[in-house]
């Protein structure tokens, strides 16, 4: 499921199309933008459209549609893919657990997909989008966010 859209220039999230093949032609056309689209639980059949659209490798698509994958960054020939793992302390129960961030960054968009109850990334939207000089970097201010 498609959790979050957005399109960034300069920093800041701007109104664009609903529809993600649009908006990542609109922020391409514009050279300076990207687009940020957020995954939950992907079906087959979405990432499917996904891949075509942004032109992602097969086997980086594979593993993305699979959760517990081992941390890993791979550099395809447009793209890259970084499998994280968050690290989230639980104060009520004292308890520290892993969750599982799948990431493909191009020169004009970031893919960011979760499996499971982890934790939505809003939060760390939310806090990018008040420092505009850091998504004014680009997909790569998503990584390292």
């Amino acid at each position: 499921m498609i959790v979050d859209c957005a399109i960034y220039q300069d920093g800041r999230r701007t109104d664009g199309p609903a529809d993600f093949s649009d908006a990542l032609d609109e922020a391409r056309k514009s050279g300076d933008a990207f687009l940020w689209i957020g995954l939950h639980e992907p079906t087959e059949r979405e990432f499917d459209l996904v891949r075509h659209e942004f032109g992602l490798h097969p086997l980086a698509i594979e593993d993305a549609l699979r959760a517990h994958q081992r941390p890993k960054l791979e550099v395809y020939d447009d793209s890259l893919f970084a499998v994280l793992k968050p690290v989230v302390y639980e104060s009520s129960s004292d308890t520290v657990s892993t969750d599982e961030l799948m990431v493909f960054i191009g020169d004009s968009f970031v893919v960011t997909v979760r499996h499971g109850d982890s934790a939505p990334l809003a939060d760390v939207r939310s806090r990018l989008e008040a420092d505009p000089q850091i998504l004014a970097h680009g997909p790569t201010a998503v990584l390292y966010a």
